[in-house]
């Protein structure tokens, strides 16, 4: 055959090499997708965030998912949230009203409570 007439053809075996490319190509792809989405499913819909303290300002997250006991110190007040089955609660305060005790437990997201002694707002918020 002359250059003329192979030259819209497909070289012998080229097919095989697409076919192994296009292969390799969705393998990869594969494996990125089921990262991100591994990854995806172990984040949170939603977490807590505490912001406290007087002159320097300290924010924390606070995973729901996991039960806890956590103590932070702000304006002189001993800080004491409790993480039950998804939900938060300022519980056993110092404080002299016991105000933020009475917001009670929270979990859905934008519920808030605060601590005004302690100058301690906490807050649930969705995670992006």
């Amino acid at each position: 055959m002359s250059k003329e007439q192979t030259k819209g053809r497909a070289r012998p075996g080229s097919w095989k090499q697409n076919l192994l490319f296009a292969l390799v190509v969705l393998a990869l792809a594969g494996a990125i997708g089921g990262y991100y989405w591994v990854q995806r499913a172990n984040r949170p819909e939603k977490m807590a965030h505490l912001v406290y303290g007087t002159g320097e300002r300290r924010e924390v997250e606070i995973d729901l998912r996991e039960d806890g006991d956590y103590t932070f110190d702000s304006n002189g007040y001993e800080i004491h949230l409790q993480v039950r089955e998804g939900t938060i609660a300022f519980v056993d305060s110092p404080c002299p009203d016991h105000v933020c005790e009475g917001f009670g437990w929270i979990s859905e997201v934008y519920d808030w409570a605060a601590c005004i002694p302690a100058q301690a707002m906490l807050t649930i918020e969705p995670v992006e």
